[in-house]
């Protein structure tokens, strides 16, 4: 299939006026724009950017990924599709192992049946529960526990290794070795957690590579205590990831993070199941959560995840200043890397899956197409 007359976006080079095929769900040729042929789709000047991939996402419609419901999984995932995330990594909360299990196991399942008009699962992201009590957040404190590399090890062979991020608090005991561990395995993110700069340093210096949505859940920097957000700034491995709705972070302080982690942010949306619903009351690992005038909190007032989606906060972050370029990668190429499938997914490029995004000159999401073909 040939798609002709559009404004590609490149993860080096930006926007660039050009056509494209696509093959058996790949790209496989770029072209110069005004290029036809019978059958083509004239895209008509249309901005083209890769597909989002969102890398911490709990829900949405009123499910959670956490529920370890199946057809609940596969709702969550519609959602995300309409929405243009193409793929996503779910995130789970502070919960019992075999509650955990459960859910990865479901997330096994939907990968090897691949339901039709769904973004595609590319990993788990292990959202506690080894984190510190004082930075909690919204994570039920019932369940909190040290580091313990035998139960994450046996949780990623139950689900046939599909955990690609797995979250830790670099203060607690054994936070270092478990990172050094577990580090072969997946992405380690220092998360939840009161560390001071060297015990965070620690955690970097054995294998950790990632901050789990910056600015939240950790001390603010200060410049005689920089603590975990100056330990994971000053290294270009480590990617930070941001929750750009808004309500999470200041966009003053949002366009900061991209200036402490340049090329390395990972916008996310946090969403819990209270995304796409009206104001109410939800659940979140088992503690209630109320959703008003677009925010969702804890009963004593705790701000809990969002409920926006990825593309709303790849807008914002746009609007908050950032260069469009550099957020446009943010919520695609950046996610991709943390979950080691770049290789594959979150860039537009010869050899890659054609998930892509057909939007107006205003960035307004108008096609999504998955593996070249658009969602109906």
């Amino acid at each position: 299939m040939l798609f002709t007359n559009a404004r590609v976006f490149f993860a080096e080079r930006g926007f660039v006026s050009a056509s494209f095929r696509v093959e058996n769900g790949i790209f496989t040729d770029f072209l110069p724009p005004g290029t036809s042929e019978p059958g083509a789709v004239d895209l008509d000047g249309a901005w083209v950017i890769p597909g989002l991939i969102d890398i911490h996402t709990h829900g949405n419609c009123g499910v959670d990924f956490s529920d370890g419901d199946y057809e609940g999984l596969k709702t969550m995932a519609a959602f995300l599709l309409r929405h243009g995330v193409t793929g996503f990594a779910p995130a789970s909360m502070t919960l019992p192992y075999e509650v955990l299990d459960r859910a990865f196991f479901a997330a096994h399942r939907f990968c090897v049946e691949q339901p039709e008009n769904c973004a595609r699962l590319l990993g788990i992201h292990m959202e506690g529960p080894f984190f510190s009590e004082k930075k909690k957040g919204a994570q039920n404190a019932a369940y909190l526990r040290m580091p313990d590399f035998v139960a994450f090890k046996k949780l990623y062979e139950n689900c046939g290794g599909l955990i690609r991020i797995v979250d830790l608090a670099p203060e607690l005991p054994g936070a270092a070795d478990f990172a050094e561990r577990a580090s072969g395995f997946c992405t380690v993110s220092a998360a939840h957690t009161d560390a001071s700069y060297e015990e965070a340093r620690a955690v970097y210096e054995a294998g950790a590579s990632h901050l789990t949505h910056l600015f939240n859940a950790m001390p603010a920097i200060h410049h005689r205590r920089p603590g975990v957000i100056g330990a994971a700034s000053e290294r270009k491995n480590v990617y930070a990831e941001l929750i750009c709705d808004g309500q999470h972070v200041h966009e003053s302080a949002v366009r900061m993070g991209f200036k402490l982690f340049p090329e390395r942010i990972c916008l996310i949306s946090d969403s819990l199941r209270c995304c796409g619903m009206p104001d109410g009351e939800y659940e979140l690992g088992g503690q209630a959560v109320f959703l008003a005038d677009g925010i969702a909190r804890l009963a004593d007032g705790t701000i809990a995840g969002s409920a926006s989606t990825l593309f709303d906060c790849l807008r914002k972050a746009i609007a908050f200043g950032v260069d469009r370029d550099e957020a446009i990668r943010a919520a695609t190429l950046n996610p991709a890397k943390q979950l080691g499938c770049d290789d594959r997914f979150g860039s537009i490029a010869v050899g890659k899956r054609a998930d892509f995004l057909v939007c107006g000159t205003a960035l307004s999401l108008k096609t999504v197409y998955l593996g070249g073909g658009a969602l109906q």
